[in-house]
């Protein structure tokens, strides 16, 4: 993966935690997006690090989430990716 997309994918990733922690609370968000294989997470919730796919990475954090809460999850992201046109949006 480029650099560049590393670095969106970062970002979008820790928006998506920090929306998370508002939902959910730092610690579950936080816990939840570390038991996704090949994302760094440090303990202000955000990614450092990512290893490997990063849209899949995506799939699994969104995944997590919407395990926990459902629908509320999906429209609370919706926003999100609006900031990010150029990365598919996952269901």
């Amino acid at each position: 993966m480029e650099l560049e997309n590393i670095e969106k994918y970062k970002a979008l990733l820790s928006e998506i935690i920090a929306k998370q922690s508002i939902i959910l609370g730092p610690e579950i968000s936080v816990l939840k997006a570390r038991n996704v294989p090949g994302l760094t997470i440090n303990d202000a919730g955000t990614v450092t690090d990512i290893k490997g796919d990063g849209n899949a990475a995506l799939q699994q954090l969104v995944n997590a989430y919407v395990e926990l809460s459902g629908m509320i999850v999906k429209n609370a992201l919706g926003s999100i990716f609006e900031k990010y046109p150029g990365i598919n949006r996952v269901e």
